[in-house]
């Protein structure tokens, strides 16, 4: 595999050189009405080419890309969704895991619609598509995670809920009739849409996969129909299309997994997270005894007190983080020996690792009348988007982690 950082300088060489002839406006244009967002789950900052993602590419260099956007800690998919819609970090808007427990509304879990559209877990933060509302806009979202629960007692204007079984060419038709302004001929302020097969191509086959890869092509023809289609109906111009990722995605070798009964006794703490970023909550009177057990350095992982946290990670302070949490170390994961048994053969991917890594790296790619042109910015955190995007739509943004001078260089100068 090439290094991230030939990897990245290759491609700028490449679009500076597409974008050579390029005219640059004069003056900044009018910011236009509409935002499209777009997330691509689990795609690494290194995988763009010229080859593999035709569409990505060209939106790159007719705009800006990022060499690399650092997730909020855990690299996990709904802590990092959130993050980039609310602009706070998962300690504060409080999706902080994949997986989480709380006494007063029990168990969160990806796969459960209940806890999924209940609003009580979502409203440490607002999200875009409620303050667009709330200032009196229009605006969609499909199956962005949160938008399936009332916010603040508010939807978007227009969504649809996670279904994996609706087609990519469909969901982009959908896409484009919002940006129509279907069905009431008002046309949306922000609309965002959600892809997760590369995301499943990578942990079922690993990152550096032909599944991976073929998930990728899938996701970058479906998204260049829906930008021929903008094109042929005039709506690209007037379009700020801003596509990001949430994570990137590392490889687990066969056989890279710890069991968590080996970490620490079920008798002595419960398991409340498993995968990568792997939480305990030590049973009654057995404190020491778990933390004597998990905290400090171990071969694959490290493990602290929620409090002793890496700083540079912004985490540990929320109620429905674990007492202890154990990192694992990349290219490994932890679950229970049941789960383990239950797995088949072979290489596969995970994330939820280190946000500083490079495997863990996710895109951004800004393309239209607000942005620059051919430009590659340098890494950022992103908690910065959101104060992007607030600046794009026209509302205020709320108080928020990110920085609103981080992304400056994305947009197009007088």
């Amino acid at each position: 595999m090439i290094p991230i950082r030939l990897a990245a300088a290759a491609l700028a060489c490449a679009l500076l050189a597409a974008c050579a002839s390029a005219p640059r406006s004069a003056s900044a244009p009018e910011i236009p009405s509409t935002v499209l967002l777009l997330s691509i789950d689990g795609l690494r900052a290194d995988k763009l080419d010229r080859d593999t993602t035709p569409t990505l590419f060209r939106l790159a260099s007719e705009g800006v890309h990022s060499i690399g956007m650092r997730p909020s800690y855990p690299s996990l998919t709904f802590p990092n969704h959130y993050t980039l819609v609310t602009g706070l970090r998962p300690d504060r808007h409080g999706l902080v895991h994949n997986a989480m427990s709380s006494d007063e509304l029990g168990n969160f879990r990806l796969n459960d619609p209940a806890a999924v559209q209940n609003p009580a877990w979502w409203e440490g933060g607002e999200p875009l598509w409620i303050s667009v509302r709330k200032a009196g806009l229009k605006s969609a979202s499909w199956s962005w995670p949160g938008s399936e629960a009332p916010i603040h007692g508010l939807y978007a204007n227009q969504w649809r809920p996670y279904d994996e079984s609706v087609s990519l060419p469909e969901r982009m038709q959908q896409v484009l009739a919002w940006l129509q302004g279907a069905p009431d001929g008002i046309i949306p302020r922000f609309v965002a849409g959600y892809m997760e097969q590369v995301d499943q191509a990578g942990h079922n086959h690993g990152p550096d996969s032909p599944q991976y890869a073929a998930a990728l092509r899938e996701v970058d023809a479906a998204i260049g129909q829906l930008v021929d289609n903008m094109a042929r109906d005039g709506l690209l111009e007037r379009t700020n299309i801003v596509i990001v990722s949430d994570h990137g995605m590392a490889t687990v070798s066969d056989g890279h997994v710890v069991a968590t009964e080996d970490m620490v006794a079920p008798d002595i703490a419960t398991l409340v997270t498993i995968g990568q970023s792997v939480g305990f909550r030590p049973l009654a009177g057995k404190v020491a005894e778990a933390e004597q057990a998990l905290l400090g350095e171990h071969e694959h992982y490290q493990c602290w007190n929620k409090a002793q946290l890496p700083a540079q990670w912004h985490y540990g302070s929320h109620p429905r983080i674990p007492p202890i949490v154990c990192q694992m170390r990349e290219g490994w994961d932890a679950m229970p020996r049941q789960l383990i048994a239950q797995r088949t053969p072979g290489d596969r991917g995970s994330h939820g690792y280190d946000p500083a890594l490079p495997s863990m790296q996710a895109i951004f790619i800004g393309r239209g009348p607000a942005f620059a042109r051919g430009r590659q910015l340098g890494s950022f955190d992103n908690v910065d988007v959101y104060p992007l995007l607030t600046r794009l739509i026209g509302i205020p943004a709320r108080p928020n982690d990110g920085d609103p001078q981080a992304l400056q260089e994305a947009l197009r100068t007088r």
